[in-house]
């Protein structure tokens, strides 16, 4: 099946190019020109991948995805922005983005960052730790009758631990998992997200384990 790709782009030129690049690249794409519009068709249509303009003429796009991801909409988002300051590219991971393509970009490099988010984002299917069950569709966690939903990094960090039950992931390698190439991630950012990953563990009652290795890194262990 087809990836579903939303666009929100004001510009008519560039939606309509973008639509019909995608389309060709075997993408099921739908383009919606304000950020008023994008949350409703997110939610309608669950797509598993949003290209945002952050110069939208009524709302900011890292507004708009700080939006989606308050309604529990958790799809990997790719920013597209005329600034390439670091501080603009930090505010848009701070709002849950999780990459960007900087104006004028070429058009083979957007569809391989859309292609990574897509294989970051867990299409490889469920995987299991023990009682814990990760699912890419939904971007949740269940143990039992509990159901935990995670933001896109939350899932590809604990992702990347349950590829490798039993087994210590380096700090580096678990950035590298988790963050957009060129993302500034601080190590507390890293141990914050290991900290939320765990109550989310805690809340499901689930047996498996995420474990600190000192000064290497983290490891999820798993029970049956």
């Amino acid at each position: 099946m087809a990836s579903r790709v939303l666009v929100v782009e004001d510009d008519a030129g560039l939606a309509d190019l973008l639509r019909r690049g995608l389309d060709e690249e075997g993408f099921a794409v739908r383009a919606v020109a304000r950020g008023g519009d994008a949350v409703g068709a997110a939610a309608r249509e669950s797509p598993d991948v949003l290209i945002i303009d952050i110069g939208l003429p009524d709302a900011d796009g890292r507004d708009v995805c700080q939006a989606l991801r308050a309604h529990g909409i958790s799809s990997p988002v790719l920013f597209l922005t005329a600034r390439d300051a670091v501080t603009d590219r930090l505010s848009g991971f701070g709002v849950g983005g999780d990459d960007y393509v900087t104006k004028p970009f070429d058009f083979n490099e957007l569809v391989a960052r859309l292609r990574a988010l897509l294989r970051r984002s867990g299409v490889d299917g469920v995987v299991t730790v023990g009682d814990l069950r990760l699912d890419p569709q939904s971007h949740a966690a269940t143990s039992g009758e509990r159901t935990a939903p995670m933001t896109p990094t939350e899932f590809r960090l604990l992702g990347a631990l349950a590829s490798r039950p039993n087994q210590t992931l380096r700090r580096l390698e678990l950035v590298r998992a988790a963050w957009p190439h060129g993302a500034v991630v601080h190590d507390n950012t890293l141990d914050v997200y290991v900290a939320r990953l765990r109550r989310k563990l805690r809340d499901l009652g689930s047996s498996a384990e995420l474990r600190t290795v000192h000064g290497v890194g983290y490891q999820l262990r798993g029970s049956a």
